[in-house]
């Protein structure tokens, strides 16, 4: 199976404009990001995709580049453009702000390809504070490894443990935190970015409940890593004392 990674990368950004070109200890975080990429032994070829020519000029230096339309309301949308004009059998979607994304969760997802249309990443929550964070999406999958639904609500809702501190609930119940990582088979993202904007994904502006809803299955591999995304300036600085300290 020919597998490809894709970088959605906008310059646009509201907390953070030019976002994929800020540097991180000397290089561009885009730059980062695609080399992270190319430790992951599934990839074929790593592709960042964007709709803004300061970003190919620069990342043409390390990657291979693709222009995309600039209207794409999400990443899945805008990597659909490319993986329409390219020779693949299946795509990962990989983050572009997270600059330490771990090869193995890479490839973690890309395997779980093999029986599955869709897939995805989650890691335990053990952070407090991400429990009742909307930020943090939750969720839950059934016996077979398959998501049954995302939310950013806490799913679960513990009925006999719901009056007791948030650290039992934590004991109580093994919670997951969805990672914004998806593995697709090249037919099902094209297939996927046809339907129209479902009523969960515009309840909870969650674009992976599009497929949930239209029955699409969706593995969930569970991995002992915790996404470091860079969502705000001052993120550089706490990413570049982590690259110090490896």
């Amino acid at each position: 199976m020919k597998i490809v990674g894709i970088i959605p990368a906008r310059f646009a950004s509201t907390r953070f404009p030019g976002k994929p070109l800020a540097l991180i200890a000397g290089k561009p975080l885009l730059q980062h990001v695609v080399e992270q990429c190319e430790q992951a032994k599934s990839l074929s070829e790593i592709i960042v995709a964007t709709d803004d020519t300061r970003i190919w000029e620069v990342a043409q230096n390390f990657c291979r580049v693709e222009m995309t339309l600039p209207n794409h309301p999400s990443g899945s949308d805008r990597i659909a453009e490319v993986a329409e004009r390219i020779v693949c059998d299946a795509i990962v979607n990989i983050q572009g702000d997270e600059p330490l994304i771990n090869p193995n969760v890479i490839d973690a997802v890309a395997h779980a390809l093999a029986d599955s249309e869709m897939s995805t990443a989650a890691t335990p929550i053990k952070n407090l504070a991400e429990l009742d964070n909307p930020n943090v999406v939750k969720v839950v999958v059934n016996a077979a490894g398959r998501a049954l639904y995302f939310s950013r609500r806490t799913i679960p809702y513990l009925r006999d443990a719901a009056s007791r501190p948030t650290a039992e609930q934590l004991v109580a119940f093994p919670f997951l935190k969805h990672l914004g990582i998806y593995g697709y088979r090249r037919e099902t993202l094209l297939r996927l970015v046809k339907f129209p904007v479902s009523p969960l994904e515009n309840a909870e502006k969650l674009e992976q409940l599009r497929a949930l809803e239209n029955g699409i299955s969706l593995a969930v591999v569970k991995v002992d890593y915790d996404s470091i995304g860079v969502d705000l300036p001052e993120d550089v600085a706490r990413v570049e004392k982590i690259l110090r300290e490896f």
